[in-house]
Order: structure tokens, then C-alpha cells, then sequence
């Protein structure tokens, strides 16, 4: 079984967005919580995960990732609705 790789996003604190890609999601989250993850998100805990995408691919997943960070905050959101 090839392993996946998650293009996610996660809700700050402040009610700001964030989209960021791994290949381990529960990991990637707790450390995003305990202020070690990217440096957005180091004062914005805690975080909370909104959405997230499964990709078998690295390649396609970043590919994703980089597409989403293009969104405006109401593009982001509105991944929500069709999920």
C-alpha cells in the first residue's frame, strides 16, 4: 500500500486559515499544537483541523497545497461546503 500524503487545513485561534501538506496527519497536528509547527501557526494555537485531502501522490498533494494557498479566504472556506 503506497502511503498518503494530506494537504490540510487547519483554524487558528485567531480565526485565521491555514493550508499545509504531510504525510503523517495526526503527527503534523499535534505538533502544530504544541507551537513547534510552521512558524504561521507558533502563536496562533491552538489549532484546529477544518479539512483536509488525501492524495496518493507527493507530487499531486503539493501541487494541491500550492493551489490552495492561491485561495482567497471565502475559496477556502467554500472547500468546506463540498465536503
Amino acid at each position: 500500500m503506497k502511503p498518503l500524503h494530506f494537504v490540510y487545513l487547519l483554524k487558528c485561534s485567531d480565526n485565521t486559515l491555514y493550508c499545509g501538506y504531510t504525510n503523517n496527519l495526526e503527527k503534523r497536528i499535534s505538533v502544530h499544537n504544541q507551537g513547534k509547527g510552521s512558524k504561521y501557526t507558533r502563536g496562533r494555537t491552538p489549532i484546529k483541523l477544518i479539512y483536509v485531502e488525501e492524495y496518493s501522490s507527493k507530487s499531486i498533494a503539493l501541487k494541491r497545497e500550492y493551489e490552495i494557498k492561491q485561495f482567497s479566504r471565502k475559496e477556502k472556506l467554500s472547500l468546506l461546503k463540498k465536503n
